[in-house]
């Protein structure tokens, strides 16, 4: 009998475990749940403020892919699970497996009294875009852009597309001849932001910020938002428009799934992608908690990595062996800044950064160009 293998999301660990499944297992029966059969390319959210993508751009319907995969697609949320992870309980009914690959993603902590006051860029199209319609509609004041974490869980934070955000507004305004009315504000928590990119990427983000005449709040605990701006416990920063990109927690659906969570609230994963205490399930992506170091990125190229050897690691469980897969733990980031790119990289023995260029903007949107590409064909 064909064993039923069962992914749940449609992002980028879901796709990438899609192909390296059907790769390797001709026959194997997929089946994928998702709300929709829909792929956002969550990366070049930050050039839709500049008006360099549109959300049709990046949104990618998925009834092709599924096809030629040979994929049975599932319409739903999930609510939680059931049997140990065999029974996927979803808003349309139950959906049984005999081996689960939780790709679902994470989501952001949205606690923050008044947070509804700012605008969260990774959330998908229609905030991007209505960061974009904020940004043109306004003709003087300031912006303020910050990004948060997760307590109990150091790697559950999302910093890249917020510097990136940040410098790509510097460089609108100045295109627009705006800068000059319209102040930046960067704030955190951290006295030292964007620390997990290493000491260089540290000193080289905040060089660049100096340059770009970019103000810092920096060090002091966020308490609350507001329509007139951000509260901190080392003051208050006065602003007409509030970006902010909370920490990530594991997704509303893990409390009811009956596996081991991390106090963060993710799904506890081995070495090899395995939920920790519970037979033939798998998670890659946001979704999971991993052994590693406390810089470990939640970026879709770890979660591609991760899919991978999940992948090949249930393949083997499917046949009744041991895991022998791991994934590279390694932070690649191309922080865009509208015309130029600054990359960072990071492994478990080195960590650099290179200025800005010109090159790193034209490769991410090359990458972007190959990633969408390879997705409709």
């Amino acid at each position: 009998m064909t064993p039923r293998i069962v992914i749940l999301g449609a992002g980028f660990a879901a796709l990438t475990a899609v192909r390296e499944l059907r790769r390797r297992a001709p026959s194997a029966r997929i089946t994928v749940i998702a709300p929709k059969a829909e792929f956002v390319f969550l990366p070049s959210l930050i050039w839709i403020p500049s008006g360099l993508r549109r959300g049709s751009d990046l949104t990618l319907p998925l009834e092709r892919f599924f096809k030629d995969h040979a994929v049975e697609f599932i319409a739903g949320r999930v609510t939680g699970l059931g049997n140990g992870g065999r029974t996927v309980q979803t808003d349309h009914g139950p959906v049984e497996n005999d081996f689960l690959l939780i790709a679902s993603g994470g989501r952001f902590i949205k606690k923050l009294p008044g947070i509804e006051h700012a605008l969260t860029l990774c959330e998908g199209v229609a905030s991007a875009e209505a960061i974009r319609d904020r940004v043109a509609a306004l003709r003087r004041g300031r912006i303020a852009l910050g990004f948060g974490g997760n307590p109990n869980e150091p790697s559950a934070v999302r910093g890249g597309p917020m510097f990136e955000l940040l410098f790509g507004l510097d460089t609108l305004l100045r295109q627009r001849g705006k800068r000059d009315e319209i102040e930046l504000t960067f704030f955190n928590a951290a006295a030292e932001p964007g620390k997990r990119l290493g000491e260089r990427a540290v000193s080289g983000l905040m060089s660049e910020m100096a340059k770009r005449r970019i103000d810092t709040h920096l060090g002091h605990k966020l308490l609350s938002f507001s329509g007139k701006g951000v509260a901190t416990e080392g003051g208050h920063i006065d602003a007409d428009l509030i970006l902010f990109m909370p920490g990530l927690t594991g997704p509303a659906w893990a409390a009811d799934a009956g596996l081991p969570l991390t106090p963060g609230g993710f799904f506890k994963a081995d070495v090899h992608c395995r939920v920790e205490g519970a037979e033939r399930v798998f998670v890659a992506g946001d979704a999971g908690s991993f052994p590693g170091p406390d810089w470990m990125p939640k970026q879709a190229h770890i979660a591609d990595l991760q899919a991978r050897a999940a992948a090949e690691n249930l393949l083997l469980a499917v046949h009744g062996k041991a895991p022998t897969a791991r994934f590279k733990v390694e932070l690649i980031c191309i922080v865009d800044t509208g015309n130029r790119g600054i990359l960072v990289y990071r492994d478990e023995k080195r960590a650099f950064l290179l200025p800005p260029l010109r090159l790193f903007h034209w490769a991410k949107r090359i990458f972007e160009r190959h990633y969408l590409k390879a997705l409709r064909t």
